[in-house]
């Protein structure tokens, strides 16, 4: 015998991984999203002008869900090719983008600062793109996996600075949570 595993034994690994990893990097980016506040109801984010091309709210939810399946799909890929040249760099890789991704909403809907958050996101487009080089060449689909996150990242960014751009005055500023409504 001539392998270390059989096919199966590789499927196996791959469902073990994907088990673990898809619901945990969905988990992790509700949960960075639920204690930073991050949607359409954060009182700051609400008093934003929002930029021509700004996605209906629930476009969000579900982007997001769809791209933290695709990514603990592809990391699990990753994870899972045991032996696979470059595949610890990967994996570091992914562990830094995935640190940063959770770490927007903290930043732009938590503390308010636009302009970090922009920032954050520039060095997470390099990550995502570094990251989807590694896994393309441990496993080309699970590069492929990464292209519509990379996509989104490169949306998100245009995006938040579009949000810089109209809301100068609103990097850092803190919102009352005071309402006045006048209706005539």
């Amino acid at each position: 015998m001539n392998l270390l595993a059989s096919r199966g034994q590789l499927r196996a690994s791959f469902a073990r991984w994907a088990l673990l990893l898809v619901p945990a990097v969905l988990l992790a980016g509700f949960l960075s999203g639920e204690f930073s506040g991050s949607g359409p109801d954060n009182l700051w984010f609400a008093s934003l002008e929002k930029p021509g091309i700004y996605p209906p709210p629930a476009t969000f939810g579900i982007v997001w869900t769809i791209l933290y399946a695709l990514m603990g799909l592809a990391f699990a890929i990753v994870c899972s090719s045991w032996g696979a040249r470059g595949r610890g760099a990967a994996i570091g890789a992914f562990l830094i983008q995935l640190g940063l991704n959770l770490a927007w909403s903290p930043v732009f809907f938590g503390a308010h600062q636009i302009s970090a958050a922009l920032v954050l996101l520039v060095v997470l487009d390099v990550f995502v793109l570094i990251t989807l080089a590694l896994f393309w060449r441990i496993r080309w689909y699970a590069g492929l996996l990464f292209v519509p996150y990379l996509a989104w990242v490169l949306f998100a960014s245009l995006l938040t600075w579009q949000f810089l751009e109209l809301n100068p005055g609103a990097d850092g500023r803190e919102v009352s949570g005071a309402v006045q409504r006048i209706e005539l």
